[in-house]
């Protein structure tokens, strides 16, 4: 084997230096990546206030209500009462008239169109001031669109004659209060949403 000249000796150590300042590039820009990502992790999980999935049938929160059926109705059919007010379960529209679209509504809806919501697994808020509360519908939005934004099934509307200010509903559950409570409506909302109570979980 012949011996190589200065000449090459010289271009195999340059290129021996240049391999491992590329390999000490890309590990260096991928390490910066990785501190990156996981600060903005870091920095944006404490703001969600939906990051859990319960997969479990739950016993709460709320009231549990009886399950009155998932029958559907035409529009102008009569049915019995409901057992709550807002309701949880019972006679309601079928495709295309139901389900309504999750996120925020600034009307009423009644209880024949999102009882199919929750009948997917979905949740309902509702709220109901005397005068306008524009406070409350605030504080009750950022929840509900922070939930819908990471895939949650969640509507909100108003929904006039209620005995307090706020309704969570679920398949056969219900919750009401009057003062605003994150924490209160972050955990119906995990407990309740695809739960497998619900008879059809699967479908948005």
């Amino acid at each position: 084997m012949s011996k190589l000249s200065a000449s090459q000796v010289r271009a195999a150590r340059r290129e021996r230096r240049d391999k491992k300042k590329k390999i000490f590039r890309i590990a260096t820009t991928s390490v910066v990546s990785m501190i990156a990502l996981i600060f903005v992790i870091s920095f944006l999980l404490p703001s969600l206030p939906i990051f859990d999935r319960s997969n479990d049938v739950p016993d709460g929160p709320g009231k549990r209500m009886a399950d009155q059926g998932r029958q559907h109705i035409g529009p102008g059919d009569t049915h019995p009462n409901y057992n709550s007010y807002p309701s949880t379960s019972g006679w309601h529209y079928p495709q295309p008239l139901a389900p309504v679209r999750w996120g925020i509504h600034s009307t009423y809806i009644e209880d024949e169109y999102y009882i199919h919501n929750l009948e997917h697994g979905g949740i309902a808020i509702f709220y109901n001031c005397e005068v306008d509360c524009p406070e409350l519908v605030s504080q009750l939005s950022q929840v509900v669109d922070k939930a819908v934004g990471g895939g949650m099934k969640v509507v909100m509307a108003p929904y006039p004659g209620m005995t307090t200010k706020i309704a969570l509903t679920a398949w056969n559950f219900i919750d009401i209060f009057d003062e605003f409570d994150e924490d209160r409506i972050i955990k119906f909302i995990n407990s309740h949403e695809s739960s497998p109570n619900s008879p059809e979980p699967n479908f948005r």
